[in-house]
């Protein structure tokens, strides 16, 4: 029976402690710069703390295999976070796709929660995203997934790197993420390719106009009216975009547990 002062059980918990750790360092919300730092690492310990009075803790020395066993949680937490990080950013890759047809990509910002440059359009989309990742407890669901990893991967078990899943899943995810840009920005990018096209038409019958001074204010006000049309549509995009986050995070645990 785990007990409070039962020291036996101290390897398990830093194992615990170091993959939780990994995955809140590089999973979306929980990663942000402007989240203080103290809060990441007391929200770690507490949920460490938890979880170790929670699961089945096997007793594990503190050998030479344990160093491998550190190694292995940290790269369990990476990966399980960087999976869902990775997702989050479709709406910043649709996004960039929007800037460079409206003419905002030389117009990059700093983002305040990576301290990267991202497009403008890109940070919109993924305000909303956050906003809905929030109101849908999605926090909470990444504190379940890494709660679910301990039950898929053990504290003392080997990951299986020699399984040739890994390169399906990696290209099938990043498959994906490309389709789900390109889904999220075909309605604004196709607008504003009819803009340039009439822009072509306008320009061949009428010299006298310069497209480049009125094209420019154009393809502005056309994007945002666009963006403004289709919110709903990127709502519904999100929430396919956070199953789909789930989906991929379980079917990495799986491929790393050798499931």
């Amino acid at each position: 029976m785990l007990t409070l002062i039962d020291l036996n059980y101290l390897p398990a918990f830093l194992l615990v402690l170091i993959r939780i750790v990994s995955f809140i360092a590089t999973v979306p919300v929980f990663s942000y710069q402007n989240i203080p730092t103290p809060f990441k690492i007391g929200i770690s310990f507490f949920m460490s703390w938890v979880l170790i009075f929670t699961l089945d803790i096997p007793e594990i020395a503190m050998d030479l295999t344990y160093v491998l066993l550190i190694f292995k949680e940290v790269l369990i937490g990476i990966i399980i976070g960087l999976v869902a990080y990775l997702i989050i950013t479709v709406v910043q890759i649709a996004g960039g796709f929007i800037d460079f047809q409206m003419g905002f990509a030389i117009a990059n910002i700093v983002d305040p929660q990576t301290g990267a440059q991202s497009p403008v359009i890109g940070q919109y989309f993924n305000i909303f995203a956050i906003l809905f990742l929030l109101a849908v407890d999605g926090h909470h669901l990444f504190i379940n997934g890494i709660y679910y990893s301990f039950e898929v991967i053990a504290l003392d078990q080997a990951i299986q790197l020699s399984d040739t899943n890994y390169i399906m899943a990696v290209v099938t995810l990043f498959n994906q993420l490309f389709l789900m840009a390109f889904q999220m920005a075909i309605p604004i990018v196709g607008g504003l390719f009819l803009v340039d096209v009439a822009l072509g038409l306008i320009a061949r019958t009428v010299p006298q106009l310069n497209v480049f001074v009125v094209g420019i204010p154009l393809k502005i006000t056309v994007s945002l009216f666009l963006i403004s049309m289709f919110v709903v549509i990127y709502i519904n995009l999100v929430q396919s975009l956070f199953g789909y986050m789930t989906e991929m995070m379980e079917i990495f645990m799986r491929i790393l547990g050798g499931g």
